[in-house]
């Protein structure tokens, strides 16, 4: 289960946003359907239910909130990590969700709502790892191998903060999703997956005993979600996400998904 000191900080990090909008301010917006492009490969934030096989999880419930509260038809598609920015930076999507680190570079494809969720990097690796215990560890045995989605943060944490900032260091294993990242560290094909505390701890709760989080935070990210250059629903998301905040909507899907629920139970 994630840990209530991620939980409080995420909370406190979602406190130090712009002042909230009240539920009078939201706009209607006519029951408007908005496509909303996801992966369904990060719990908690969004992934398939291996009882039920439905899509849930924290982003699936916010959005269901903005439905209400602005007035829209929410209808859902699925595509590949590495697939999704391009294809709602070419319009081919109205937004998209899956647990997406605001950052400058990815800025000059697609505008960002306000941040919903904080979160620091962290270090996933097998129950039984003794071989090491942080990254400077890590990046000094050149036998051991890390798995990540080309990219993502983690891949670039990977290469600059832990390595020796060559992106084609034959030490980063290439993955499609980050499913098969964690798939990949079970059955013991690499030795270390970075990704946010959110995953992370999710994937530990999950794994009966084989997986574990070692060493510090490797830095610290800001979750948002994505649109099309210009789009008419940055402002309406920033005050449903503003909202959500004021009302404790937010508090209460972090209690719920962070806290409440443990995957595969």
């Amino acid at each position: 289960m994630i840990s209530r000191r991620f939980v409080l900080g995420a909370c406190a990090a979602l406190a130090l946003l712009p002042a909230a909008a009240t539920a009078q301010e939201l706009p209607d917006l006519g029951g408007r359907t908005i496509v909303v492009v996801t992966e369904n490969a990060y719990p908690p934030l969004q992934f398939i239910d291996p009882k039920s096989g439905a899509a849930i999880g924290w982003e699936y419930d916010a959005m269901a909130e903005v439905e209400k509260r602005l007035n829209v038809t929410v209808e859902y598609q699925n595509t590949s990590w590495d697939a999704m920015i391009q294809a709602v930076s070419d319009g081919q999507y109205d937004m998209g969700m899956t647990g997406i680190t605001i950052r400058d570079d990815r800025k000059e494809k697609v505008d960002f709502s306000d941040p919903y969720m904080h979160s620091e990097m962290r270090m996933l690796v097998r129950a039984d790892e003794d071989r090491f215990s942080d990254e400077k560890e890590f990046a000094e045995q050149d036998g051991l191998l890390i798995a990540a989605q080309p990219g993502t943060t983690p891949f670039y944490v990977s290469v600059y903060d832990i390595l020796d900032g060559d992106e084609q260091n034959p030490r980063i294993k290439l993955f499609e999703t980050f499913g098969a990242t964690v798939q990949a560290l079970r059955a013991g094909d690499v030795d270390l997956v970075l990704t946010d505390g959110v995953a992370a701890n999710g994937y530990v709760e999950s794994s009966g005993g084989k997986l574990k989080v070692i060493g510090g935070p490797l830095g610290s990210e800001d979750f948002g979600f994505i649109f099309p250059k210009g789009s008419d629903l940055v402002a309406p998301i920033n005050a449903a996400i503003a909202a959500m905040r004021a009302d404790g909507t937010l508090d209460a899907l972090n209690k719920k998904w962070f806290l409440d629920y443990k995957l595969g139970e």
